[in-house]
Parts: structure tokens; C-alpha cells; sequence
């Protein structure tokens, strides 16, 4: 990597920390935002589009738990409403059987009145019918009592799972509320600038990003410039193929289509299409999915930013990417080196197999 590279890179890491410090302290004559400058205001505006993205990247944790915890939740209650039905039967069964006994406790009992009657046989029939009842009987006991013990732990996990969901959905509305108000910040910082700024702005950020994107392309990271190109996988085409498709559509933070989407929910989405689901969020994909050299990148595979991966696209193949970029904004096809490189990953990597050597032949 250049020496130009490493700066580019850690002068765009650098600027998304100094978004997140507080603002000197400084006497009465503090400038007026729209008087500060492009750079600096372009660099404000970084850092608050990564915390909102990170933020997002959050919720979206959250909220796939969430989604999988509520059907944890419903198979225990439905488990356990099972559970009690059969309790209920074995109580009626048992309830029986205590009036069966009791109905047969007055007087003589059959055995007996068979010893009388001088029925051998009548007693060696009897003694077997005792013995299958005593059985049944038992039987019926054990299974109320297995019945109970059942019951009473899927009560408990039922209600261990209603409150974890509980506590996920506590968890959602704090990491929504967190991305509200990093967006409200974003708006407020835009609606404080001059339609002169915001174009000075745009053209400062293409700027970095074709600077970025040609001291990448020289470095050799993506392999040779002008090398022969890396054909996508058949999965990975249509996972592309699906995601060219949603050229346009708005970003919107949570969205995993078809009207709209966020980073993590177009690449989960285009692979789902593809017939190969990947976790949803883009720190899950990083986590997860199997890492592949920036130089052996080939299209349909995931592009992965920021230390904390908190942004990914799809490769498209010579040097781009398509992206949802962030709030405001509309899925497009932009430069790999539009933010801070992490890595890349590669949802249908198969392991090659390894060769075995045939055997030598007896001499």
C-alpha cells in the first residue's frame, strides 16, 4: 500500500473520530457553521453518517434477535398449551381411576369371592386382572406426575422467553431512538448550509473519492490494473444481476427491499435471491462469511468498511461497487474506495477438496 493510500485511509478514519469529540470550548466569538470550511464541514458530515450507519447496523441486530426470539416465544407457548392439554387428560385419567378404586372398596372383593365360590380358576383370572390393573394404574400415576414436571418447565422457559423478548424490544426502541437522532443531527448540519456549500461539498467528496480510488487502483491491492477480470460465480451473478436491479431505489435505514434498502439489507437480500442466505447485518457478514484478498476479488462478492464493518456493497467488478450509501441517498454504482477499506468476504466460498495421491501398486 502507498504511502498516499495509508493517509487517504487513515485521514478518513481520523475524520469520522473527530466527528465524534465535543466541540472545543472557546469565548463569546464562536464562527457561525456556514462560515466553516468545506473540509470541515465535509469531515463533520462523515462522521455523522458513519455513527448513523453504525447505529443502524445496531438496530438491525437487534431487531433480527428480536424477529427470532418471537418465534422462540411463540413454539414455547405452543409447547406448553400442549403440555397442559395432556396434563389435563392425565388428571381426568387419574381422577378416574381414584373412583374406580373407591367404587371397589366396599364389601368383599372379587378374589375373595371367588376363594368362596370355590372358583380356583376365577381366582387365578382375577389375581392377572390385578396385576394388568396395578400396572395401569401405575402407568397413570407416572405419567401425571412426568405430566407436572413437564408442564412447570416449559412454563418456565415460556416465561424466560417473554422476557428476553421483552428486553429485545426495550433494546430496538433504544437503538431506534439512537438513529432518529443521529439523522436529525445529519439534517440539521444540511439544513444549515447554502445551496453553494452543499455543491462544494459534493465536489470535494468526488474529489477524495477519485483520489482514493486511483492511488487504490496503482497500489495493486485489486491485482494488476488492466489484468484479466474475475468471473463471478454463477450464485454471485445473480446475487449482482439482483442488485443492478435496484439501481435508484432510496436508501432508508432498517430496509431490506423491495421498495428501499440499507447497506446490509441490499447484499442479504441480493444473496437470499440468489438462493444463498447470509446473515443480515454487515458485521454478522464480515463475522460470519469467509474472507477472501482484495486481489482476488471477483464480482457478486461483499466489500466490507470501516474498523468496525459497519458499512458493505457488492463487487460489480473493475474497481465499483453497488451500494446503498447512506441516508439521503439512492443505490448506485460507485468506486470501491468511496470510504475507509475493511476487507472483503464470500458468501459462496467453497472449500477446494483436498487431493488424495493414488497408492503406489505392489511391486
Amino acid at each position: 500500500m502507498s504511502g498516499r493510500l495509508r493517509r487517504t485511509i487513515r485521514a478518513v478514519s481520523l475524520a469520522a473520530t473527530v466527528a465524534l469529540l465535543p466541540p472545543p470550548t472557546v469565548a463569546v466569538a464562536d464562527p457561525p457553521e456556514a462560515e466553516a470550511s468545506v473540509a470541515d464541514l465535509l469531515i463533520r458530515l462523515q462522521g455523522l453518517y458513519q455513527k448513523a450507519e453504525e447505529a443502524t447496523e445496531k438496530f438491525n441486530e437487534v431487531e433480527e434477535k428480536l424477529s427470532a426470539q418471537r418465534k422462540r416465544t411463540s413454539a414455547a407457548t405452543r409447547r406448553l398449551a400442549g403440555a397442559r392439554t395432556a396434563l389435563v387428560a392425565s388428571r381426568e385419567a387419574a381422577g378416574r381411576l381414584a373412583r374406580e378404586q373407591y367404587r371397589g372398596s366396599g364389601g368383599l372383593g372379587p378374589t375373595v369371592q371367588a376363594l368362596l365360590a370355590g372358583d380356583a380358576k376365577g381366582v387365578t383370572d382375577r389375581r392377572h386382572e390385578m396385576r394388568r390393573a396395578s400396572t395401569r394404574q401405575a402407568a397413570v400415576v407416572e405419567r401425571l406426575i412426568r405430566g407436572e414436571r413437564r408442564a412447570d418447565r416449559l412454563a418456565h422457559t415460556a416465561r424466560e422467553a417473554l422476557e428476553k423478548r421483552q428486553a429485545l424490544a426495550a433494546k430496538r426502541k433504544k437503538q431506534r431512538d439512537k438513529v432518529t437522532s443521529r439523522l436529525k443531527e445529519i439534517e440539521e448540519t444540511l439544513s444549515s448550509l447554502t445551496d453553494e456549500q452543499l455543491a462544494e461539498l459534493r465536489r470535494e467528496e468526488e474529489r477524495e473519492t477519485d483520489e482514493a480510488q486511483r492511488e487504490l487502483l496503482e497500489s495493486g491491492l485489486l491485482g494488476p490494473v488492466g489484468g484479466p477480470a474475475r468471473a463471478p460465480s454463477t450464485d454471485g451473478r445473480q446475487a449482482l444481476r439482483y442488485a443492478v436491479r435496484q439501481l435508484g431505489k432510496p436508501y432508508v435505514w432498517g430496509a431490506e427491499g423491495p421498495a428501499s434498502f440499507d447497506c446490509s439489507g441490499l447484499t442479504s437480500r441480493a444473496w437470499a435471491q440468489a438462493g444463498r442466505p447470509i446473515p443480515r447485518t454487515s458485521q454478522e457478514q464480515w463475522r460470519r462469511l469467509h474472507r477472501v484478498p482484495l486481489r482476488e476479488l471477483r464480482p457478486g462478492d461483499l466489500v466490507l468498511y470501516f474498523p468496525g464493518a459497519t458499512h458493505v456493497a457488492l463487487y460489480a467488478g473493475a474497481g465499483m461497487v453497488v451500494q446503498a450509501p447512506r441516508p439521503g441517498t439512492a443505490v448506485r454504482l460507485s468506486p470501491i474506495a468511496g470510504n475507509p477499506l475493511l476487507g472483503a468476504v464470500r458468501p459462496d466460498h467453497t472449500p477446494r477438496k483436498a487431493s488424495r495421491k493414488p497408492a503406489p501398486r505392489p511391486a
